[in-house]
């Protein structure tokens, strides 16, 4: 226990906790949570809102015991819940398997990236939450319990993505695949008549494809496409091969991104944008994400366009991806295929806001669903009615956490 003063990653948030935890068992967090709370899960501090803060205690997880199970069809992991992804993707490697996707960065936490249903890009990719079968957390009570996909029904769809309200997650099963191989391509300047056109066909062109803009002219700057089979050499519908290695910010150093020379390499060094070994990112930034039904990615990127001149001047860059639909109660994912948008501004939160608002405001007619872990300014009550299971998941948090130990202002605006 330590009274050390704790920021995000970012470090536009500070906590408010009078105490943070590492504890080395999970017998140690449910002693924490049964002691009445406030308690919340710090996880690698990689979310850009105050989801996380607590003025009570505060744990870390990464303390805990390493577990890494493979199961015994090899088509799954159980894994602890301070484990990240560069972690885990190593361990899975090594036994011959793999996730089917993973975030841009490996610096993050499983359990926190699955709580907030963070991503990867793909069409038929869905987020990291849905390679869960199983879900193991201590409540609000301290009791630890169990959840999984083939035995708990609704209570497990509602839990997955649980955004902390429901308990701390302790260790997690996860469906893995056999290890594979991709390539990594970038490509420079993609003509805005080629969106326009057949914009489908661009992010499906690929195992993984995301396109970069800083919306300062029609056109975008790079696409990046992560595939199993090698591309001509060429134009790319009419975007040219990078002459060199690219970092997804521009002017940062491109020896922190993934390998890009086209030639075939594990899956864990092509599917993620940065290294594990260096700053992911730029490092100095906040971050807001869009989820915007797919059939309607042309409109959204109109509708940015539009009011690109206010957005690029606190921009660092904008990246858009798809995601598939799945059934997860919270996931802004659910039920539909997803066109995201994903927003890297300047560390100035005072700048950043105005156009935060004013973004959301050009997107709403979108049904623009945010991301649970970054900045924006969504009225509670609107995100409440943008997910058809949201009542229910109120009564699951309550069901699990009727005391509220899991709560602070953040989850109170939004719940109540």
């Amino acid at each position: 226990m330590s009274d050390e003063r704790v920021t995000n990653w970012a470090g536009n948030i500070v906590f408010e906790a009078r105490r943070l935890h590492r504890p080395t068992t999970v017998e140690q967090v449910q002693e924490l949570v049964a002691g009445g709370g406030p308690v919340k899960v710090l996880g690698s501090g990689h979310s850009f809102n105050r989801m996380a803060d607590t003025t009570g205690d505060l744990i870390s997880l990464a303390g805990l015991p390493r577990i890494f199970q493979v199961g015994p069809y090899h088509n799954s992991v159980r894994v602890d819940g301070g484990i990240r992804y560069g972690e885990l993707v190593a361990l899975l490697h090594a036994e011959g398997l793999a996730l089917h996707n993973t975030a841009s960065l490996p610096h993050i936490s499983v359990a926190g990236a699955i709580a907030t249903a963070t991503h990867g890009s793909g069409e038929t990719n869905g987020n990291l939450a849905t390679a869960v079968s199983a879900i193991e957390l201590v409540r609000g009570d301290g009791k630890l319990v169990t959840l999984r996909r083939d035995a708990d029904g609704d209570a497990f769809l509602g839990a997955v993505v649980g955004l902390g309200a429901l308990g701390v997650v302790t260790a997690l099963t996860l469906d893995v695949v056999p290890a594979f191989e991709l390539r990594q391509y970038v490509y420079d300047d993609l003509p805005r008549a080629a969106i326009d056109n057949d914009l489908q066909t661009l992010l499906a062109d690929g195992y993984s494809v995301s396109l970069f803009t800083n919306w300062k002219g029609p056109d975008v700057n790079m696409a990046w496409l992560k595939r199993r089979d090698a591309l001509p050499d060429g134009d790319w519908h009419g975007a040219r091969r990078a002459d060199a290695p690219r970092h997804p910010v521009p002017g940062m150093p491109a020896q922190n991104s993934t390998d890009q020379s086209g030639e075939p390499g594990p899956w864990h060094t092509r599917l993620p944008h940065f290294r594990l070994e260096f700053t992911p990112s730029s490092g100095e930034e906040l971050q807001s994400e869009y989820h915007v039904p797919r059939a309607r990615a042309l409109e959204a990127i109109d509708a940015v366009a539009a009011i690109g001149a206010h957005v690029s001047p606190v921009l660092q860059i904008c990246e858009l991806r798809t995601i598939a639909a799945d059934d997860l109660w919270l996931s802004p994912n659910y039920q539909r295929d997803t066109f995201a948008l994903h927003f890297t501004w300047i560390a100035d939160t005072d700048a950043v806001l105005p156009v935060v608002a004013r973004l959301e405001e050009a997107l709403a007619p979108l049904d623009a669903r945010p991301h649970w872990g970054k900045v924006f300014t969504t009225a509670p009550a609107t995100i409440r009615g943008q997910y058809e299971r949201f009542a229910d998941f109120a009564a699951l948090a309550r069901e699990y956490d009727p005391q509220g130990v899991f709560r602070n202002p953040w989850l109170n605006a939004l719940l109540d």
